[in-house]
């Protein structure tokens, strides 16, 4: 899994850094919930959080997002000012 802005890389991670495995979450989840296709389970995110940094980096009108799962695909959002 990656994140770029603009071309530069700003996140990387894989689910082998996860602390719990994504068998472990369907297991234990399912303990608690009927999980159904098409259900999303948000796990977080990979280390480079913009706000994290220093000094924190916020994205701006104009800026190309693009993250990536290897095997499923690319999706691109342009940032636009609200």
């Amino acid at each position: 899994m990656s994140l770029q802005v603009n071309g530069k890389i700003m996140q990387k991670g894989s689910t082998q850094k996860m602390i719990f495995n994504c068998w472990h979450l369907v297991h234990y989840l399912s303990q608690f919930m009927t999980l159904e296709a098409g259900d999303v389970i948000s796990t977080g995110t990979p280390p480079g959080v913009g706000m994290g940094m220093k000094p924190a980096q916020y994205l701006r009108d104009g800026d190309t997002v693009e993250l990536s799962i290897e095997g499923l695909g690319i999706q691109r959002q342009v940032c636009r000012q609200a």
